[in-house]
């Protein structure tokens, strides 16, 4: 699946002045939008944002940092592979606290991908450095990757720095998002289909697995009961001739027992691989349910909008149908009293005539 997109907001960025390493210096002229990106290849965790075709920020989340929030709408953290420290001004607070709910997330998630991936190291050079006799070498601590603290030391903000921010997200055609809701659950579907099949198959391998270690222990046992028979054939001069035939023929059964065990581990290689291309598979899916909801949680947002928007349409036409009839009944009164002006007109145009 590569790098992809897992929370977006819009704010205003700046970045520490290198010189003085107090001011901060505007970046972006108006509010951009703001990323995380998962790379599951690399399981690793970014802050990507773009201003046009440039790259503003493209900070890779590391255990040891931390998103300080210096006021109400401003905040910022120190990236020392970057060697700057980004800030970050957010058109509300709600906007603000979810950044930093998103960064210490995907920060502790980022801490427990190193563990792991740490472990891993450790268990794969383990047996070889136990053959070798050498001794364990101890991994890197986020300390030595990120920096010092005097790398992030963090510049203080004032109030009338606080810049003022777009809205976090463009609203998309209430239709459209439909259409992107359908597609992912039709990519889950998929996605589970695949996962329901490759856990079925790795059930069964874990069985065959179980059975050839159990048929090369066998071979194993074999192979050392026949190099003891044939010890004991060497043993005996007087069948001599028979005994060297009858080691040709042990010592072929003995290549044809490796031969066998090779395949049989290449064969366990081969469903390790496998193993891991369904935990990959698996990472892809909770990607793909993330982006579900967060499309689900857009549509409800937006079929709110257009219900608050179905009801004042039917409010307006009731105000225009009121304003019809009073202004009909206004002019039914007019007519009245044109027609009562017209009479008194014709009335005392007879009296002067009579006078």
């Amino acid at each position: 699946m590569g790098e992809q997109p897992i929370f977006s907001t819009r704010a205003h960025v700046f970045q520490i002045d290198p010189n003085t390493k107090k001011n901060w210096v505007p970046t972006s002229k108006h509010a951009v939008t703001v990323s995380y990106f998962y790379d599951s290849t690399r399981n690793v965790y970014r802050i990507i944002s773009l201003d046009g075709s440039k790259a503003i920020i493209n900070s890779t989340i590391s255990p040891n940092m931390t998103f300080t929030k210096t006021s109400q709408k401003f905040g910022q953290w120190a990236d020392s592979r970057a060697n700057t420290v980004y800030g970050l001004g957010f058109s509300s607070e709600h906007h603000l606290t979810k950044f930093a709910e998103k960064f210490q997330e995907f920060k502790e998630a980022a801490r427990l991908a190193k563990e792991k991936s740490q472990e891993k190291m450790e268990l794969t050079s383990t047996p070889s450095q136990e053959s070798a006799g050498g001794d364990i070498q101890s991994p890197l601590t986020p300390e030595s990757i990120n920096g010092t603290d005097d790398e992030r030391t963090i510049p203080e903000v004032t109030q009338n720095s606080e810049p003022r921010a777009e809205p976090t997200q463009n609203a998309l055609p209430f239709t459209h998002s439909s259409a992107i809701n359908k597609h992912w659950e039709a990519e889950l579907a998929t996605l589970k289909g695949n996962n329901a099949k490759l856990t079925a198959a790795l059930l069964e391998s874990t069985a065959n697995v179980k059975q050839w270690k159990q048929q090369l222990a066998a071979y194993q046992e074999e192979a050392e009961r026949l190099h003891k028979r044939v010890s004991e054939l060497e043993c005996m001069s007087n069948q001599a001739n028979a005994v060297q035939s009858h080691k040709s023929e042990l010592n072929q059964k003995i290549q044809e027992l490796e031969t066998t065990l090779k395949k049989k581990e290449e064969e366990i290689e081969r469903l390790k691989e496998e193993v891991e291309h369904a935990k990959d598979l698996q990472d892809q899916k909770d990607s793909l349910s993330q982006k579900l909801q967060e499309v689900e949680t857009h549509n409800k947002e937006m079929e709110g909008q257009l219900s608050d928007f179905e009801q004042r349409l039917e409010k307006s036409q009731t105000e225009q149908d009121t304003f019809r009839n009073n202004l009909k009944t206004l002019l039914e009164i007019l007519d009245g009293k044109i027609f009562e002006l017209t009479e008194l007109r014709d009335n005392l145009a007879k009296l002067i005539e009579c006078s």
